[in-house]
């Protein structure tokens, strides 16, 4: 079959196998030609397959030489249909993995449920015995919850009141944009509960409980779960809304597991990255026209950073490093540093007030934020033929 992008709505339909290899080959490369990070002996990684979770597992393995356990959720090929573009991240990590000598293999399920949780602990006690890392990574706008069965659905909406702002109506197939005024109604309480449920820290604390009771958890064992807070901009309809309701609970879970964790001399994290591209950042409201005037300010100061850099740096500079943790007020890693110097802020702040779709070419990142969108899926690589006939199964 001849793979080419569908677009529906904010999603691609499909995932091109050869463009997911060669994506993640290109981060594997980039950590290889950096000096060896002394890290874990064994990480799991909870939310392997994209993004920042796959830019972690890539790291652990590649620039740490870590055996990896991965957990993520997955569309398998068929005959006639691509798989997931984390299926085939996945199949492409685990080759390069066999290929360098490093332990590797993938648990495919819901990680939010008791009996995947049960399956990687079987996996763990048979293949490399305990773990010394978790990064919790999961990004999901569903979660059926293991312990009553309630689905819940996550809302991504301001909070208390009307908010009013601009965003980015962004053709992803054409590259044509607009900026348009956008307006929110606040969510209702059972939605900020919700998204609480979905997105906040209670499955990390499930896990950790899960791991820990059945005693494969090393000594010094760290656990470290991602969040993003961005600028005030964002504010409204991210840290101040449901999103940040959900992300605060992760604060609170830190602190319940580093607790658990002290008779082992053990820690939790909250990290703070930067703004990267997702299939999800396309869909928040403002999200876009920030994160497209932000890339650009940031490649014009040139301290732009895409997942693997990020990830490399977090584990380089904080995670395993003998340098004093950069940490908040709350006790958070930020790592959004470069994202949220003075300089950087002033002028995103600038073209944002003057910003318009007559000018948006000029202001913004378009195609960069663009291209970024259509990697995650394994297209817009320059050596890839997507006029070949491709191997649903096989990848090729």
């Amino acid at each position: 079959m001849i793979i080419k992008p569908r677009i529906r709505g904010f999603i691609c339909t499909t995932a091109h196998p050869v463009g997911c290899a060669t994506n993640v080959s290109a981060q594997i490369e980039y950590v290889r030609g950096l000096d060896t990070i002394t890290g874990p002996r064994n990480a799991l990684i909870v939310g392997c397959s994209t993004g920042y979770g796959l830019a972690s597992r890539i790291t652990a393995a590649f620039g740490c030489g870590s055996g990896t356990l991965g957990v993520s959720f997955e569309r398998a090929p068929s005959e006639s249909k691509p798989g997931s573009a984390g299926w085939y991240n996945n199949a492409a990590f685990e080759r390069r993995a066999e290929q360098a000598g490093l332990y590797a293999r993938t648990v495919d399920g819901d990680a939010f449920s008791d009996e995947i949780k049960q399956r990687t602990i079987d996996v763990i006690r048979s293949d490399i015995g305990e773990i010394d890392l978790l990064v919790y990574s999961l990004a999901s706008p569903v979660r059926k919850h293991p312990r009553t069965g309630e689905l819940y659905r996550s809302s991504i909406k301001p909070l208390g009141k009307v908010f009013s702002s601009k965003t980015l109506n962004f053709d992803l197939m054409s590259g044509t944009a607009k900026v348009v005024d956008v307006e929110l109604d606040p969510a209702e309480a059972d939605e900020v509960d919700a998204t609480i449920a979905v997105m906040g820290g209670e499955d990390w604390e499930y896990w950790i409980e899960a791991l820990q009771g059945a005693e494969v958890l090393a000594s010094g064992f760290e656990t470290v779960a991602y969040t993003y807070i961005g600028n005030e901009l964002t504010w409204p309809i991210y840290w101040d809304g449901t999103l940040g309701r959900a992300k605060e609970d992760l604060d609170r879970a830190a602190g319940e597991i580093s607790n658990k964790l002290k008779d082992t001399n053990g820690r939790a994290d909250v990290a703070v990255l930067k703004a990267v591209v997702t299939q999800a950042s396309t869909a928040i409201p403002v999200v876009p026209l920030y994160f497209s005037i932000l890339f650009r300010v940031m490649k014009e100061h040139d301290c732009h950073e895409d997942c693997i850099a990020h990830i490399q740096r977090l584990f380089r500079e904080q995670l395993y490093s003998n340098q004093l943790k950069r940490t908040d007020e709350i006790g958070r890693i930020r790592m959004d540093n470069h994202e949220l110097d003075a300089d950087i802020q002033a002028e995103v702040q600038r073209r944002w007030s003057k910003i318009t779709t007559g000018n948006v070419a000029e202001f913004a990142d378009l195609r960069g934020f663009r291209e970024d969108f259509f990697r995650l899926f394994g297209f817009g690589i320059e050596s890839v033929d997507y006029d070949a006939d491709i191997d649903l199964l096989t990848g090729y």
